[in-house]
């Protein structure tokens, strides 16, 4: 599929066969098969608010392919709830003792939960839940 040329929204399709004439979608196999799939759903993807109905279903159907592929074949690696905790504090920069005064307990709290001296109780998971807008399975 790749063209040389970005694939434009304004330019793509307003019905579902025109689509799959453009592009017809198929299991994906390989990096080829996955970059094509990709470069069409970006094109799509700034304006779902502007889809017909067919282009919505043509795109969603886009990304479930790329959905099943990366289930497939990428391997997430497994994070118990405290090694979780530790990633999304990296990634906001946030230390033990902003853990601490995130949960409202003592000073050593946060650092103590990080060690896994201390377990993480329900209301400590319904409030790292609510901070970092996840789901609270995340931190069990």
């Amino acid at each position: 599929m790749k063209t040389g040329t970005k694939l434009r929204f304004a330019d793509l399709p307003k019905d579902y066969a025109a689509l799959c004439r453009l592009f017809l979608p198929r299991p994906i196999r390989d990096a080829v098969d996955y970059a094509n799939v990709a470069e069409v759903a970006d094109a799509m993807a700034l304006w779902q608010e502007d889809f017909t109905k067919d282009q919505a279903d043509y795109f969603d159907l886009l990304c479930t392919l790329m959905e099943e592929h990366d289930k497939a074949k990428v391997k997430w690696p497994k994070l118990d709830g405290r090694e979780m905790l530790q990633h999304l504090l990296e990634q906001q920069g946030l230390s033990a003792a902003d853990l601490s005064r995130l949960l409202g307990g003592s000073r050593n709290l946060g650092a103590m939960i990080l060690r896994g001296e201390r377990s993480r109780t329900l209301p400590h998971i319904r409030k790292l839940a609510t901070h970092f807008k996840v789901g609270p399975e995340l931190f069990i």
